[in-house]
């Protein structure tokens, strides 16, 4: 292939939760994995009085998601990818020379850029991909077997992470990133703390569990993972609770690449229906304004066959 080959591998209620920092730090051992005091989740206390500057702490272990390279069953949602059936985004299949997103409908990395290339008006080819599979025709693409991947019309192949940032540069309007260095730098934080932190401790646990394993056939769900996922997830939303009671975004004044990380990570667990949207009202309210975005619609008509998400899910009124 020609072209270039780019890519990189809240008030009483919080006093409640965090009520002695140390006793929180200390771990505790369940079953092989690793949790700590009020859940594994001790790096959400970020300095609320600055949590530009505060430095992140190295989160715990948890139990590991075995990955297998052998060929799975054909998943339904792959085989008809090309049938304009259920799964994905409203753009049909385009000409050959037209960009080509690499993608999985539950990943949330694959949702951001999604959301992204929506945001800014730009067209692409929807090519779902099951990353487990290890197609070779796909490990050719991205030796790493994961999504997203991205290919444009030049044959220029992007990947991973660096597809948003690669956006953000080509295509600079309109901006997903903040025009000075400390609010880009704000924005890079925040995504990494959700597309790693929340991913790993809330997404693998759940989505990784209750819907990827179903339709990869790699085992049985682990309870332990599970339960860790749910009690993570307040922690995170706590988070989102003290970010969003302070600022219009989540970065800042400006909706940008660490909402949509944040939203993204989220609409995945709520397709699970496991997102206690209640118990934070703060949080509901500024994913309603991003699921409410235009760019947001394709992602609440995913639908994976033998898995319905719940009746909320596409619901902007939930």
């Amino acid at each position: 292939m020609s072209g270039a080959w780019l890519g990189i591998g809240t008030g009483a209620r919080r006093a409640r939760a965090f009520p002695d920092f140390e006793q929180i730090r200390r771990p505790v051992s369940k079953g092989g994995a690793q949790f700590h005091q009020q859940g594994i989740l001790c790096s959400i206390l970020l300095s609320y009085a600055d949590i530009d500057t505060a430095p992140l702490i190295p989160p715990p272990t948890r139990p590991g998601n075995p990955r297998a390279a052998a060929q799975a069953a054909p998943d339904p949602c792959y085989e008809s990818r090309n049938k304009g059936t259920v799964i994905g985004e409203s753009f049909g299949l385009q000409s050959a020379a037209m960009r080509t997103l690499y993608h999985y409908p539950l990943s949330p990395p694959s949702r951001r850029v999604r959301v992204a290339l929506a945001e800014k008006g730009l067209e692409f080819e929807s090519q779902l991909e099951q990353p487990w599979r290890r197609r070779p025709e796909f490990l050719a693409l991205n030796p790493a077997g994961e999504v997203p991947v991205l290919v444009e019309d030049d044959g220029t192949v992007v990947i991973g992470a660096a597809v948003a940032e690669y956006l953000e540069e080509i295509h600079p309007k309109p901006p997903l990133l903040p025009a000075d260095a400390k609010g880009r730098a704000e924005v890079r934080r925040l995504v990494q703390w959700f597309e790693s932190k929340f991913d790993r401790e809330v997404t693998e646990n759940l989505v990784g569990e209750k819907v990827i394993k179903r339709v990869s056939a790699l085992g049985q769900p682990s309870g332990l993972a599970i339960r860790a996922g749910l009690a993570n997830i307040h922690y995170h939303l706590d988070y989102i609770t003290f970010l969003a009671e302070r600022r219009t975004w989540l970065a800042g004044e400006a909706f940008s690449h660490a909402d949509i990380a944040a939203g993204t990570q989220l609409s995945a667990v709520d397709y699970c229906g496991l997102v206690p949207w209640d118990d934070y009202p703060e949080a509901k309210d500024w994913y309603a304004r991003i699921k409410s975005r235009p760019s947001f619609r394709a992602l609440l008509a995913d639908f994976v066959p033998g898995v319905p998400p719940p009746p909320h899910y596409a619901d902007l009124d939930f």
